[in-house]
């Protein structure tokens, strides 16, 4: 039997669903049947559960919400109003329109106590297990026994549209294999989709799905206060993680209540009335009664209370424990340790594939920086991402810094997110270029939240060779250079290599994509001219001869056929300087009259790189490139039949110069 409400409970749950209803009607557009059906279910989370301050949004220890169904952001504007957040009632009055606080799904960094941009559906539950990995692995570094200061929660609000998606799925798994015990999903189970009835695509049992993936599953009916509140205690104890089937519905006190009509449009003036009395809300549009106030922003004395007390034992922890409570503030803070970066890097000679060589820089970096957390999607030989003595993470090993996802690139790209999202890591995944196609949402996300993932991905270009054009990536490069704020770095040799990954712990902004050859690379002769350091740079002169009439400029393994040609024509008596440009990002930033010494406008300019022409019209004249697939062969036939051979490029350069 479900438990009776309290008046003040009534009152709260309502006062959630009225500013959810009225502030979709008044923009006209949004989602208000999830806020309606999961007002319940969420009021016993924040008022009963939710460990949080709202006057200090990052506290350290503070337990983590996630909207997954960001499409409801009005029921977490509604929440983080009403228990004190700095989110005014303007801010919900404007919701959906320029300018404001409330967009129309939550986003990072833009409205306080939005923890995670979720984006498409799954890419929230999906963040959210490396959120909770992150938990689970600081824990298991800090904690000592009596002094407990890694202590949290991570509370997800899933819809059936997450657990449709594959990349919950793939998430889900692993934090069941995992054994991320503080990992917590309230799924709301109310059968609509926008088509319809999930009965029109959806049939499995979801709980035995996650049963098989090993975690502790409940159901419960999502208007019973009182098995709320038991089944939330028996997930927190449950050393699995834990989903919790919300049975709602759709729309609740609306006249379209169970209807997909109430998931993506507003009510209408009629039908927000009549909701308005079936609710028995007296209260125009926005406004709140002064009790439920005073009810719900009890959260902010008892958030300050939590957050003194974590203070405290923090204290205790520093007195016994000073250098460990030291690194953990500093982790926290997302600052690197002093570092001599000219004694760190290591130097190289000869030829190695810069996979390789990113390998090498990983065994220097990896004792020096505890943070410094890998991994790789089932292609750890390939990708080089283990450093050594880098121990795999396993239920049995907590501590272990590397992490094996399996085949599952679309759950590492917003794992990766979610543990960089936390604090107290700088995490990093490998796997083949041409399947950033596969994480390409997550890698979207981490540019627009300014998450300083780092994706390490090889085998970069047609080279791949014999695997064939289902391997060899071409528009990739195009692909990601497009994105907004994701830096891409595509290294000319190991040493270029090593200062890549410089600059992308460095960058603090957003994340960064170290893109590596399978093959072997020579590294390069730079004489006095220029360091590899240009790499910090986006780009720089590698090798300039008197008189030049030209510039070639390339990336990754055509910066040395870039120079092989420079040879011959130099040969011919034609002067051309090269230029090597591994990250256009860089290079941006850098100021124009750096850039325009690197690439005078005046000075014809060839761009050659094994990938898609589009977008060197920025700085080249012309390209020698491929806008076309590749073919399966060994490598030097690959590029020797595609046009990508010393010859070639002195052909360019003297129609370039029309000699």
């Amino acid at each position: 039997m479900a438990s009776t409400l309290s008046a003040i409970e009534t009152q709260a749950i309502n006062a959630i669903r009225m500013l959810a209803a009225d502030a979709v009607e008044q923009a006209k557009s949004g989602h208000p049947g999830m806020p309606l059906g999961m007002a319940p279910a969420a009021y016993v989370l924040w008022n009963d559960f939710l460990k949080h301050n709202p006057t200090h949004p990052h506290w350290p220890d503070r337990d983590r919400f996630v909207l997954s169904a960001g499409h409801g952001s009005m029921l977490l504007y509604a929440l983080l109003h009403l228990t004190g957040y700095d989110l005014p009632l303007d801010e919900l009055r404007r919701f959906r329109q320029w300018g404001s606080k409330t967009p129309g799904h939550p986003e990072y960094g833009h409205t306080p106590g939005v923890e995670v941009t979720t984006g498409p559906l799954g890419q929230g539950i999906s963040t959210a297990v490396g959120l909770a990995l992150a938990e689970h692995k600081l824990a298991a570094e800090f904690n000592r026994e009596g002094h407990t200061v890694v202590d949290h929660y991570t509370y997800v609000l899933a819809s059936d549209g997450d657990l449709m998606e594959g990349v919950s799925g793939e998430a889900s798994s692993l934090a069941g294999h995992w054994g991320l015990g503080k990992l917590i999903v309230l799924w709301d189970d109310n059968h609509i989709s926008i088509d319809g009835d999930t009965g029109l695509s959806f049939g499995e049992d979801v709980l035995k799905r996650y049963q098989a993936y090993g975690w502790h599953t409940q159901r419960v009916d999502g208007e019973d206060l009182g098995a709320l509140r038991l089944a939330l205690r028996a997930a927190q104890v449950d050393a699995r993680p834990s989903i919790i089937a919300v049975r709602t519905v759709i729309g609740a006190g609306s006249p379209k209540a169970g209807s997909h009509k109430v998931h993506g449009e507003p009510l209408g003036p009629e039908a927000l009335e009549a909701t308005r009395n079936n609710l028995n809300w007296p209260h125009p549009p926005f406004e709140i009664p002064r009790e439920v106030y005073e009810h719900l922003r009890a959260a902010v004395a008892r958030g300050q209370r939590l957050e003194a007390d974590w203070n405290a034992r923090m204290q205790r922890y520093a007195e016994a424990y000073p250098e460990e409570a030291q690194e953990l503030k500093r982790r926290l803070k997302g600052a690197l340790p002093p570092l001599d970066w000219e004694a760190i890097l290591p130097s190289f000679s000869g030829k190695l594939a810069t996979r390789a060589a990113s390998g090498k820089v990983l065994d220097a970096l990896a004792p020096r920086l505890p943070e410094l957390l890998g991994g790789s999607a089932d292609l750890t030989p390939s990708n080089n991402t283990q450093a050594a003595g880098m121990q795999s993470f396993s239920r049995e090993n907590p501590r272990g810094r590397y992490l094996h996802y399996g085949v599952r690139e679309h759950a590492m790209g917003a794992i990766l997110n979610g543990l960089n999202l936390h604090g107290g890591y700088r995490a990093y995944g490998g796997t083949f270029f041409v399947f950033s196609d596969y994480m390409r949402p997550a890698i979207r996300l981490a540019a627009l939240m300014g998450t300083p993932s780092i994706f390490v991905l090889t085998h970069d270009s047609v080279a791949i060779g014999e695997d064939g054009p289902t391997h060899q990536p071409i528009e990739h490069l195009a692909s990601l250079r497009a994105m907004p704020n994701l830096w891409v770095v595509r290294p000319a040799d190991a040493l270029e290599t090593a200062q890549a990954w410089r600059l992308a712990l460095e960058r603090r902004e957003g994340p960064t994509a170290l893109v590596l050859t399978r093959q072997a690379l020579p590294v390069l002769e730079r004489g006095t001219l220029a360091g590899a350091e240009g790499t910090l740079k986006g780009g720089y002169v590698l090798s300039e001869r008197p008189g030049a009439r030209a510039t070639i400029v390339a990336t990754g393994s055509e910066v040395a056929l870039a120079l092989e040609a420079q040879k011959q024509l130099e040969a011919e008596g034609i002067a051309v300087r090269v230029v090597s440009l591994p990250c256009w990002e860089a290079f941006e930033a850098q100021p124009e009259s750096y850039r325009e010494a690197v690439l005078p406008k005046g000075l014809p300019t060839l761009a050659v790189e094994a990938g898609a022409s589009f977008g060197w019209e920025r700085y080249a004249d012309a390209v020698l490139g491929l806008d076309h697939f590749g073919a399966s062969a060994p490598y030097p036939a690959v590029y020797e039949n595609l046009g990508f051979r010393p010859g070639a490029v002195v052909r360019a350069v003297l129609e370039l110069i029309q000699v």
